[in-house]
């Protein structure tokens, strides 16, 4: 057996690596052609065609993690359509190569895709996404969204905050800083601006030039009677404000909350969570990174009916096709469930597990349809 799963593997692994390339080089040459309408232009002066080259780069491992399930689809089904025509499939039948024991061998290679899958989702396209923006923005402008910018909220013990965030800075930076500091009813205690501000090792905000407003319902040493509301303004050249907001937190606002690691995610959802403020977008994403990788298990599942196929005259290209429609399905239902779900309200692991467990049984009912039963 350990000669068939050897030549099982090399094949697919072959197989799924050419398509792989094959997609990646199709993602790379659209990006480079919408990415050189920026090459030259008044407004991202010093971009030139090599960094456009090194834009497009930064962004491979994001298609990669996107496509890794579809193209595990393709390629197996391809081999195992191959392995079907040429009869081989057959051959190894009658080695011994059983339904169930087939269905293990695959599920085996399908295991170690989950973990590429997830180590690139997590770890890989994150990182080369967030390079990617600095450096963009380091010809175009700041990273910004929208035109008020990015606001978060904190809790802290007997006062709660309310934070806006301008842009990112090329080098990682914050630009436009507001921090709206609320007592325990909920009246607005101070103000404190700053036109850029880094991140402190020690859990804290760094904010320079800041410019921080004090509001007191009367002047000091005044009787209650003469009581009168008093603003007292004090520029600050370094101001350290103590906040567990991180740099990751700053980027999932004003960024995408998928190109986000899991645990930097869930971390969100938890700040999110404990200052009352709604989750069920960043939710719904966190449980799609859980449960994407193990797509790579639906997909060779569901190709292991084409092994049992009988054609002889007919091409391998009408199955191929066939799988990628199948792939591309999963790809639109996998948003279409995340757009509706977050709009109904849904229950945010339904809504993530909803279109794996769906084609899921779709490969059950096929293989037990056509490779059990028949």
């Amino acid at each position: 057996m350990k000669t068939l799963r050897r030549l099982i593997y090399r094949e697919m692994l072959i197989s799924i690596a050419y398509v792989t390339l094959g997609f990646l080089a199709l993602f790379f040459f659209f990006d480079l052609v919408d990415e050189m309408q920026a090459v030259g232009r008044s407004g991202a002066k010093g971009y030139s065609v090599g960094y456009a080259f090194l834009y497009v780069t930064l962004l491979v491992p994001s298609h990669l993690y996107e496509l890794l399930p579809i193209v595990v689809l393709i390629g197996t089904i391809f081999v195992m359509s191959r392995f079907a025509q040429s009869s081989e499939y057959t051959i190894l039948r009658t080695s011994g190569l059983g339904p169930w024991r087939a269905l293990r061998t695959l599920l085996v290679l399908g295991l170690g895709f989950v973990v590429l899958t997830f180590l690139c989702g997590d770890y890989l396209a994150p990182l080369s996404d967030r390079t990617a923006q600095l450096l963009k923005s380091r010809f175009e402008g700041n990273i910004t969204t929208g035109q008020t910018g990015a606001w978060l909220k904190e809790r802290q013990r007997y006062q709660s905050y309310a934070v806006n965030v301008a842009g990112i800075a090329p080098n990682g930076n914050l630009l436009g800083v507001r921090i709206f500091e609320f007592d325990g009813k909920g009246a607005l205690v101070s103000q404190t601006t700053a036109p850029k501000a880094s991140f402190d090792h020690n859990e804290a905000w760094l904010l320079e030039d800041a410019d921080r407003n004090e509001f007191q319902s009367s002047a000091p040493n005044t009787a209650p009677a003469a009581a009168r509301p008093h603003i007292t303004r004090t520029p600050i050249s370094s101001f350290r404000w103590p906040t567990e907001i991180t740099a990751e937190m700053v980027s999932v606002a004003l960024l995408k909350p998928e190109r986000m690691a899991t645990l930097d995610l869930f971390q969100y959802i938890r700040h999110l969570n404990a200052n009352g403020q709604s989750a069920q977008r960043y939710e719904i994403e966190f449980w799609k990174k859980v449960f994407y990788p193990l797509a790579c298990l639906v997909m060779v599942v569901l190709a292991l009916p084409f092994a049992y196929l009988h054609f002889r005259t007919a091409g391998i290209t009408t199955y191929v096709f066939g799988g990628v429609m199948i792939g591309i399905s999963f790809f639109l239902v996998n948003n279409v469930f995340g757009h509706v779900g977050n709009l109904r309200h849904w229950e945010p692991w339904l809504t993530a597990a909803a279109p794996g467990l769906i084609y899921s049984l779709l490969s059950l009912a096929a293989f037990s349809w056509l490779v059990l039963r028949r």
